[in-house]
């Protein structure tokens, strides 16, 4: 049978399951990556399993999100995780090194690979060709373990490129178009593949960015052939030996299909507050920015950097006054070369502000922006509040369309520049692979001390699931919540990512400022949603801290993957609403019940809700696999994959 390139790594890595759409598979992970907001996390958690050293073929911590060190709790998280790593087998890239889908692009992956990423972003591999996933950290601590990755097996998507994109329309507008097309649930249980004879004109650089902004798709992972042009960039980055050619079978079958004509493409932007409000750059042409932010793991290659840095240059002129442009390079590589080059010098006399090589401003580490601002930033998401300003209008765009806005202060098309900016792929990348620390022999390890700052507190395990659930309706929602609404991610909070407690009293803030003293006075109970619940980050904080609010189960019209994946690890039922039009009956307060829970769960299918304050029932989908049945009844994967041994 043909397969698809997707299929010929799930089939080559196959650990259970058969490849048939909508059930559950499971398959053996080679790598896995974490970063500091969720790999503290995720080390407490693969500590907790007991196996004391990964038996991956590499795993990567890096430390690249909680950058800012304005008190101790930090720099004890960057701690803990060099000495964890150190002690179990785990690669550290320190402070300073990059982002880690750069990072791990330029130095660790490797076409035909599985690789496991506690970041919704690790698709970014799918750029080179690997089936990279993002996930919760206790499912990638058990990936480090030795343990398979279960998923649902997702349906294909097959996106037909062809022709070239034309000067100043750039890779970042292919998914900006992708998105118009599809919508950020539109991609929800499926893999999206990029074909056609447009795939041969993009770089490794840019087809990452495509790959990387298919999380915002809700897609379980994108990925592009491993070709000559992926071996040019494996050869410059001194690492051909890696390169394995990967293409679908001729006659492969896909459930989707999509054209893109590449020639036809023109600037686009995503517009506030989501990454599918997409219009185009001239319509929004002369509207006022103050704040321009290029970089991000979504655009922070030595090409994109080189565009910016050309573009600026050309112009002769500075950024205007009322105008603030800061300059974040996806990797210590990339900012070594540009200070080699010259390019850096050009980036300053611009009037840019260069940060470090980390996440910075994307997950709104720094850099928000003034008061009802208009932030232009080539980052991957957009949604409301994320910046840390939440009367900011946040707009997504390319490089090219960033530099050339942040020139004029106001919305600028860049085909109005004139002559393109063409950037050719180095021959050599410059290697120095001095930040990127090995772990400790087995027997060093054995006198290695994991070191625990007093910020770092124990994460809550569920118990056995009971035969009644009970509790008030806490909180009820509309469609689209995500990750940065039930746990926000503001410089003021990400330090304290390793204090479940701490976090607590902001969960879902965003939505009812009053939401955690409610959840603790009643003693928890449930939550109701509209559609795609969850969407966003791979953030396991926004189950674990429900969890220890005493969230039961949360009713949904659907679920974005990560985060369903995430509360079922945390013990927490996702139920989805068997006929929408109970969402709209149930109303703060209510009292709702779950009777006969563990066997309604082992029976799998339809759960019956009561609601005792309106006397009326509610049926709901529960949709797992058996196993992931017993997960639930357990209370949770940790105390599933212990009582597993």
């Amino acid at each position: 049978m043909p397969l698809t390139i997707a299929q010929k790594i799930i089939q080559a890595h196959l650990v259970s399951g058969e490849m048939k759409a909508g059930t559950e598979i499971s398959i053996r992970i080679d790598q896995t990556l974490t970063q500091d907001s969720t790999g503290t996390m995720a080390y407490l958690q693969f500590e907790a399993i007991g196996v004391p050293r990964v038996k991956t073929e590499r795993s990567v911590a890096y430390i690249d999100h909680n950058m800012l060190q304005s008190g101790f709790e930090n720099a004890d998280d960057h701690k803990f995780i060099r000495t964890v790593a150190y002690k179990h087998g785990i690669y550290l890239s320190r402070p300073g090194n990059g982002i880690c889908h750069q990072v791990h692009l330029e130095r660790f992956g490797i076409p035909g690979k599985t690789l496991l990423g506690s970041d919704s972003h690790t698709p970014t591999g799918g750029g080179i060709g690997m089936l990279a996933i993002g996930a919760g950290g206790l499912d990638v601590a058990v990936a480090m373990g030795g343990g398979a990755y279960y998923l649902t097996m997702p349906k294909m998507v097959r996106v037909e490129l062809n022709g070239k994109l034309r000067p100043y329309v750039s890779a970042k507008d292919v998914i900006l178009e992708v998105l118009r097309l599809l919508s950020v649930k539109g991609g929800v249980g499926k893999i999206v593949e990029y074909a056609g004879p447009g795939v041969k004109t993009l770089s490794v650089p840019d087809r990452a960015t495509i790959t990387n902004m298919g999380a915002e798709l809700g897609a379980t992972t994108s990925i592009f052939p491993s070709d000559e042009v992926t071996r040019a960039f494996l050869k410059a980055q001194g690492r051909e030996g890696d390169y394995v050619p990967l293409a679908s079978d001729e006659g492969a079958v896909y459930d989707e299909t999509y054209t893109i004509d590449l020639g036809a493409l023109e600037p686009l932007a995503a517009c506030p507050h989501s990454p599918d409000n997409i219009c185009t750059v001239a319509s929004l042409a002369g509207k006022e920015v103050q704040q321009v932010c290029i970089g991000s793991c979504t655009n922070s290659s030595f090409t994109d950097m080189m565009k910016v840095a050309k573009i600026l240059k050309n112009s002769g002129r500075t950024v205007p006054p009322h105008c603030s442009l800061t300059i974040s390079c996806g990797s210590r590589q990339v900012m070594s070369m540009l200070a080699e080059n010259g390019a850096l010098a050009d980036l300053l006399k611009a009037g840019a502000r260069v940060l470090e090589c980390a996440c910075g401003p994307c997950i709104g580490m720094g850099q928000s922006p003034e008061s009802n601002a208009v932030s232009v930033r080539t980052f991957n998401r957009n949604f409301y509040g994320r910046s840390g300003t939440a009367s900011a209008q946040v707009y997504l765009v390319s490089p090219e369309t960033a530099a050339a806005t942040a020139l004029n202060g106001a919305f600028t098309d860049p085909r109005t520049l004139g002559e393109s900016v063409d950037v050719a792929m180095p021959e050599r990348f410059l290697i120095d692979d001095s930040m990127i620390v090995p772990p400790a022999s087995e027997a060093e390890a054995q006198n290695v001390e994991v070191v625990r700052g007093p910020n770092i507190k124990p994460f809550p395990v569920n118990v056995a699931l009971p035969e009644t659930l009970s509790g008030e309706v806490l909180l009820t929602m509309e469609d689209n919540i995500t990750t940065d609404h039930i746990m926000p991610s503001n410089a003021k909070l990400l330090p304290y990512r390793s204090n479940i407690p701490y976090l607590s009293d902001y969960c879902l803030t965003p939505v009812d400022a009053q939401f955690p003293a409610r959840a603790k006075q009643k003693g928890g109970g449930f939550l109701v949603a509209g559609q795609n619940y969850g969407q966003g980050s791979s953030r396991e904080h926004a189950a674990l801290v429900p969890l220890y609010l005493g969230i039961k189960a949360v009713l949904a019209k659907s679920f974005a993957r990560i985060h369903a994946a995430n509360l079922v690890n945390s013990g927490i039922l996702p139920l989805v609403f068997e006929n929408e039009a109970d969402y709209s009956a149930l109303s703060l307060g209510d009292e709702l019940a779950i009777e006969n829970a563990r066997a309604q769960v082992e029976a799998g299918g339809r759960i019956v809700v009561t609601n005792r304050t309106k006397g009326t029932k509610i049926n709901t989908v529960l949709e797992l696999s058996d196993r992931l049945r017993k997960v639930i009844l357990a209370g949770g994967l940790l105390n599933y994959t212990r009582e597993q041994g």
